[in-house]
C-alpha cells in the first residue's frame, strides 16, 4: 500500500491536489494565462512554467517560487501539454479525477537521472534576482510601458547587471528606443 508521501506524480494533471493547483493559478493570475508542467523530477508536485501572451515563460518550483530551470527540464517531450487558466480551474472545481489513469512515465534523460544537485553559482543567483526585479517592475507598470518593450528584455537585464535599478533600466531603454 502506498502512502501519499511515497506517491510520485507521473504526468496526470487531473491527479494533482487542488491545493497545489490553486497555487499554480495564483501564479497564472499574476504572470500568464497558460501553464505546462515538467515531467522531469521525482516529487509529488511538479515544477511548471507559466506562459504569458508574449510567449515568455517563467518557471516555478513545486512550492510556487521562481525557479531557474535546467536546460532539459521543459524541453519537448519532457512536459505536459499546455493548459489554460480555465482548464486548470475546471480541474480544481472537479476536485481532480483521482480515477483517471495516469500517463505512462517517460524514460529519464541523462540529466534527470543524475541524483546530485547542481550547485547554484553567484552569477545564476544574480541573474535570477535581476529577472525577478525586472518582472516585478514590468508587472507593476505594464499599463504605462510602451507596446513592444518586451523585445528589449535582454537589453534591460544587461543594464541592470551594470548596476541600474529596474526603473532606471526601463527608462533608459524607453528613452533610446521609444521616444
Amino acid at each position: 500500500m502506498n502512502s501519499s508521501k511515497t506517491k510520485r506524480w507521473v504526468g496526470n494533471v487531473e491527479g494533482l491536489k487542488p491545493e497545489y493547483l490553486k497555487g499554480v493559478t495564483g501564479q497564472m493570475d499574476s504572470y500568464g494565462d497558460r501553464v505546462q508542467f515538467s515531467l522531469v523530477g521525482s516529487g509529488q508536485k511538479p515544477h511548471y512554467e507559466v506562459i504569458n501572451s508574449f510567449d515568455k515563460k517563467m518557471a516555478f518550483d513545486a512550492n510556487h517560487h521562481l525557479h531557474r530551470a535546467e536546460e532539459q527540464e521543459f524541453a519537448q517531450g519532457n512536459t505536459t501539454p499546455v493548459y489554460t487558466l480555465e482548464q486548470i480551474k475546471r480541474i480544481i472545481a472537479s476536485g481532480g479525477s483521482r480515477t483517471a489513469a495516469p500517463r505512462a512515465a517517460r524514460s529519464s534523460t541523462p540529466r534527470s537521472a543524475s541524483s546530485g544537485a547542481r550547485p547554484v553559482t553567484a552569477a545564476a543567483r544574480a541573474k535570477e534576482a535581476i529577472d525577478s526585479e525586472k518582472y516585478a517592475y514590468f508587472k507593476a507598470n505594464r499599463h504605462m510601458l510602451p507596446e513592444g518593450i518586451n523585445l528589449h528584455s535582454e537589453e534591460i537585464s544587461g543594464l541592470m547587471l551594470k548596476g541600474m535599478s529596474a526603473e532606471q533600466a526601463f527608462e533608459d531603454v524607453i528613452k533610446r528606443n521609444f521616444d
